[in-house]
């Protein structure tokens, strides 16, 4: 059952700081993250951008509020096929394998069996049907993920040098990037 009040409140179109009042709503107990993770399923494809654009904001303001629906998070996201509200999940999952995570957030994917999440992310990352912005943090995640699969660097390595050329100058930004967060200079 989707939570009404949350629904009507997103239904309309969102500016920034109405996101952020809503994420702190959020982390007050009036609406669940899984309420939000739930509504970014949405049929209505623009409620389910702006409820995975507040989940974003919970995450980043509110994590204490996050982490108990972490583990849901991670099994919902496979799923997501909003394009819109993909940039917002994989943002999320690009921040939570950084080195810099919090240590509850390192806990549950140290706890979680990642195989699944990198084999999505990589698919997403070569279908040309996937915005360069999802590209992008896919890009983050398997070059944060590198450590605990010592595989996915030659892999990414050898896809980025496939994509680099079919995508954006900011796509090529953003390789430059990893390769020096994968501390390959050549390029």
């Amino acid at each position: 059952m989707l939570n009404q009040t949350l629904l009507e409140n997103i239904k309309t179109t969102l500016q920034k700081s109405k996101v952020e009042k809503l994420a702190a709503i959020a982390s007050e107990d009036a609406f669940s993250v899984k309420d939000l993770i739930n509504l970014s399923f949405y049929q209505d494809e623009q409620i389910g951008f702006r409820a995975a654009w507040i989940l974003e904001n919970v995450f980043t303001n509110h994590q204490h509020r996050f982490l108990p629906c972490a583990l849901y998070f991670l099994e919902k996201l496979p799923q997501q096929s909003n394009l819109s509200a993909l940039r917002h999940y994989v943002k999320i999952l690009a921040l939570m394998t950084k080195k810099n995570a919090s240590v509850e957030i390192k806990k549950i994917l140290a706890d979680y069996d990642t195989n699944h999440l990198v084999e999505v992310v990589f698919a997403w990352l070569i279908d040309a049907q996937i915005p360069v912005a999802v590209k992008s943090h896919c890009l983050n995640i398997l070059a944060n993920l590198n450590a605990r699969h010592n595989w996915i660097k030659e892999e990414l390595l050898q896809t980025m040098d496939f994509l680099v050329d079919k995508e954006s100058i900011a796509f090529f930004a953003k390789v430059k990037q990893i390769r020096k967060q994968l501390s390959v200079r050549n390029f």
